[in-house]
């Protein structure tokens, strides 16, 4: 049998006390120390691998949330770069359209979803990369997804280009996607 413990009323109240500690920064934090630790121990290359694989299964649930929302069977070209903008939005990104025609979309970023816990964690632009190119090659068929300045890198903002149809000069910068069905 336990003794019960005195509470020393000079103390102030646990439920009180003023620590910086809620539920997205906590996650937040994870997902940072998550994706350090793969880049220490596996290296860049391969953190972006394991990242990439997660993103993907996202980006597959985002976009048939996105559909089903919507009453859609497929998101149209047309609505692509808003429904990419509205979900950065959604969770906390400041996305928005720089330039749209049929070939191609690019997106500007001035705040991450990951807050400044995205910084020096490059492998987390792989959550980025994969689930506009997952939405993007669903809705178009295609889609090449290029990260050309990121916070996480240490620029003042993202740029992230999402090419809808293959290029001939076959870019090795970024990664491509296919609709699958």
């Amino acid at each position: 049998m336990s003794l019960p413990i005195e509470v020393d009323q000079q103390q102030p109240e646990i439920t009180k006390a003023q620590i910086p500690l809620e539920t997205t920064d906590f996650f937040n934090q994870i997902i940072r120390e998550l994706s350090g630790a793969l880049q220490e121990i596996v290296g860049l290359n391969e953190a972006e691998g394991f990242i990439a694989l997660v993103a993907n299964r996202i980006g597959e649930k985002v976009n048939s949330d996105y559909k089903s929302a919507l009453h859609l069977e497929q998101i149209p070209r047309p609505l692509l770069a808003d429904v990419l903008v509205d979900l950065k939005r959604r969770i906390g990104g400041q996305f928005s359209v720089e330039y749209e025609d049929d070939k191609v979309l690019i997106l500007k970023n001035a705040r991450c979803p990951f807050g400044d816990r995205v910084k020096d964690r490059p492998s987390l632009c792989m959550m980025t990369t994969n689930v506009f190119g997952r939405i993007a090659a669903d809705c178009h068929g295609y889609a090449r997804v290029q990260i050309d300045r990121s916070i996480a890198r240490g620029d003042t903002d993202c740029r992230v280009v999402v090419h809808l149809a293959p290029t001939a000069e076959n870019d090795v910068n970024g990664k491509e996607f296919y609709r699958v069905r």
